[in-house]
């Protein structure tokens, strides 16, 4: 493994760089957006602007995201890893692959379990619509699609603007927030629209 190529590419939806492991809670939060996208990958031992300082106690770091990935993350996790010299510094990589139990929760300071997902370089909380897809997508069923008028004049909308958000949606069709979401959720499954997430919004867009 090439773990000063993986640096120089920088920290992003499937990297992400740990000068040490401080926060079970933090480290789970990282995992499980990892879990719930198409999984991803810990370097231990490396700062945040690429700087490999290696790792102090490596049965340490491996009790904690151990911990973090049994106890901080449900359904648990199951990362592997793997030491690799760099520079005579010692990384330890911890790779969290795609789950097929999706969606993970991680647990917060505040005691409650949230769903996390991989935007960029962050790990940002999941709307509700983001785990009902997850939710659903793990299903055998398939998704029937009732085309009404509704998603009619949603897919000539995006036809013309390109982009939509869900206040937009319930405002263009006149229906209430829930009713939006399963219809959105409804689409997202069936692959006739795309989902958007960033760390400020989170959009649709046609396929």
């Amino acid at each position: 493994m090439n773990v000063k190529k993986l640096i120089f590419e920088g920290e992003g939806v499937t990297l992400d760089f740990k000068k040490t492991i401080t926060s079970c809670e933090k480290i789970a939060r990282t995992m499980v957006a990892f879990a719930n996208n198409k999984g991803g990958r810990l370097l231990i031992g490396v700062a945040d602007d690429g700087t490999i300082n290696g790792v102090k106690s490596e049965d340490e770091e491996r009790y904690m995201i151990t911990k973090a990935a049994q106890l901080y993350a449900k359904p648990p996790l199951e990362p592997t890893f793997e030491e690799v010299y760099v520079d005579d510094k010692m990384v330890l990589v911890v790779d969290t692959p795609e789950s097929l139990s999706k969606p993970h929760f991680a647990l917060a300071d505040d005691g409650k379990w949230w769903v996390y997902v991989r935007v960029k370089d962050k790990s940002v909380l999941a709307s509700k619509i983001v785990v009902d897809v997850l939710k659903r997508s793990n299903g055998t069923e398939g998704v029937l699609i009732e085309y009404s008028s509704k998603e009619k004049a949603l897919l000539e909308y995006l036809d013309k603007t390109t982009r939509i958000t869900i206040t937009e949606c319930c405002e263009l069709l006149k229906i209430g927030r829930r009713r939006a979401q399963r219809l959105l959720v409804d689409l997202i499954l069936s692959g006739i629209i795309r989902i958007n997430t960033t760390e400020k919004e989170e959009f649709y867009t046609a396929l």
